[in-house]
């Protein structure tokens, strides 16, 4: 649990300088569990991240775009009815809880000053963004509507009572002294860092872990100094907010945890160290709720394929052996006089093969030269099958690699892409068109694609689905413009907005194409590069598909701190 009582402290400390007394311009609801506040504060504009996602939940002043929807949900026009306009007086910490209060100054409709209080419980799949009528203590609306039914201890419904989440009765770390330590942590039962948790507030395995660790050996004389000494780096301010990679997970934290091995990342703030922890987890999350019966579909659809090519490879492989149905014709002919009706087969000397025995079985139905006969159709549906089944292969393997190249889109897709991968899957006849209400000019409009500048200011576009990839190569780049493609790998079209890029934009164009890419997680992957006049696409191709010719290929390992500083926000 990185994001601890500890955290949400210093959390607070970082927001209440930059927002008191900021005036709350805009507020939108991007997402089902998350809210954005733009708050103009002494002379600037923070976008402030309120998020109740069940495992992301956080507080930040973000640098994220977010996509809004075109109509604002419920919670959202309800925030904006009575917070937009209004002024942040305070942001408060609920004890040393994971409750952070925005207590809000305003006018009411007649008027008169009144306060509200926004309230963001961050609690795992239980964390909830409330606004509550302080006066009343009236709970107006929530993000997520919680009942009796669900909860004993309260509801959470427009209309009740605030009643806050149970207390925990435990020792706040900021008062206490190695003599409380001491006396809170039984030695001789063990489990040291869970002590710890159970018996002081605000305090996560992360770090009771790190305690012990800097303790080195934990003993009366230790572990006391050791807690004292990390609370007391909290208390004053002393952070260094950390990411560290390891080789199975990931942590954050507002000190470089020593007991936690890999690879370190240090942040100049904590919102800044969420935006660069978070970026792509949440947005992930997002595009699998949008996407996922989508993403079952084309799983089992791609399945459903592989499963036909190789039912195909069976009957071609069969019928490329109807020559020997043609020898057997040939031969019945040539020894009509030799078989008896009625018999189930016959050996006769091959001519073709230095008159070796073959047998040949027949139909005792039949008359000798019915059985010949018969063996010639056979053998004249089997050379005709050669060409049909090829033609099926062939078009079953580019139904193949067209699914898996969508499929690659919704992996590295944001959650606005979704909607143009459906409306292509529906043009394509791969699933029903839905109805829809745009107008000719909404129609008519170009891709919204993604776009990087580079190190040295060159523009770079990235292409997430076919549309756009259709749309950035055949229509909007110009002949002389860099094109890159990972080589034989699904994944996004990249152009370079530049006839001559240096070798480094071409380098970061490049990871950027492998990122986007299904080899994402890959390193030296390859990815081809040419100019946009060798990019070509043949006729009746699928969207996405071309050939390409005079390439440069270049190895880059996918860097995802490159993408996203990369990217423009």
């Amino acid at each position: 649990m990185s994001f601890d009582g500890l955290f949400t402290h210093r959390m607070v400390k970082e927001l209440s300088p930059l927002l008191q007394g900021g005036r709350i311009m805009k507020i939108h609801q991007p997402f089902i569990n998350e809210i954005i506040l733009t708050v103009r504060a002494r002379g600037k504009n923070h976008r402030v991240l309120l998020s109740a996602h069940p495992s992301y939940a956080r507080v930040q002043i973000t640098q994220e775009t977010y996509e809004n929807p075109k109509e604002a949900p419920m919670f959202c026009m309800m925030l904006r009815k009575h917070l937009e306009g209004q002024f942040i007086e305070e942001i408060q910490q609920v004890g040393l809880d994971r409750i952070i209060i925005f207590k809000i100054r305003g006018r009411n409709e007649i008027g008169d000053i009144s306060y509200k209080n926004l309230i963001i419980e961050i609690m795992g799949r239980h964390s909830n963004i409330i606004l509550v009528d302080d006066e009343r203590n009236m709970i107006l609306d929530s993000i997520k509507h919680i009942s009796y039914a669900v909860n004993r201890h309260r509801a959470i419904l427009p209309g009740h009572e605030y009643i806050s989440p149970p207390e925990q009765v435990k020792l706040n770390p900021f008062e206490a002294t190695e003599e409380d330590v001491l006396k809170l942590v039984d030695f001789n039962s063990g489990k040291l860092d869970k002590q710890l948790v159970a018996q002081f507030a605000g305090i996560s395995p992360l770090f009771a872990k790190e305690v012990i660790h800097k303790a080195e050996i934990a003993n009366r004389v230790t572990l006391p100094k050791s807690f004292i000494k990390l609370v007391d780096r909290v208390k004053n301010g002393e952070i260094e907010p950390t990411i560290i990679k390891g080789e199975n997970k990931e942590v954050f934290y507002y000190i470089p945890l020593e007991h936690v091995k890999g690879e370190r990342k240090t942040f100049s703030s904590l919102s800044e160290l969420l935006d660069a922890f978070y970026f792509g987890k949440a947005e992930r999350d997002r595009v699998k709720q949008l996407a996922g019966d989508l993403e079952k579909f084309l799983k089992n659809e791609i399945e459903k394929n592989e499963t036909k090519i190789k039912k195909l490879e069976k009957d071609l492989e069969e019928a490329e052996n109807s020559e020997i149905y043609q020898l057997y014709g040939e031969l019945l002919t040539a020894y009509l006089y030799m078989v008896e009706k009625g018999i189930e087969e016959i050996t006769v000397e091959n001519y073709y093969e230095d008159n070796k025995p073959i047998t040949i079985p027949l139909n005792p139905n039949k008359t000798p030269a019915e059985n010949a006969q018969w063996y010639f159709n056979k053998y004249q549906k089997g050379k005709h099958a050669v060409v049909a089944v090829n033609e099926q292969i062939e078009k079953t393997q580019e139904d193949l690699l067209y699914l898996e190249s969508v499929l690659q889109q919704i992996e590295t897709a944001a959650p606005k892409d979704i909607e143009e991968i459906k409306e292509e899957l529906a043009e394509q006849g791969y699933i029903k068109k839905r109805p829809t209400k745009r107008n000719r000019k909404q129609q008519s409009l170009a891709p919204v694609l993604e776009q990087y500048v580079s190190s040295d200011g060159t523009i770079i576009l990235v292409g997430k689905n076919n549309k756009q990839n259709d749309y950035l190569t055949m229509e909007l780049a110009k002949k002389e413009e860099i094109w890159l493609h990972t080589k034989d790998i699904p994944g996004s079209h990249v152009v370079i907005r530049s006839t001559d890029p240096s070798e480094q934009t071409i380098l970061e164009a490049a990871m950027l194409a492998a990122y986007f890419s299904k080899a994402r997680s890959s390193s030296s992957v390859p990815v081809d590069y040419t100019k946009i006049k060798h990019v070509r696409k043949p006729s009746g191709a699928k969207p996405g598909f071309v050939i390409y010719d005079h390439q440069q290929t270049i190895y880059v390992t996918p860097d995802i701190e490159l993408v996203s500083k990369l990217k423009v926000k």
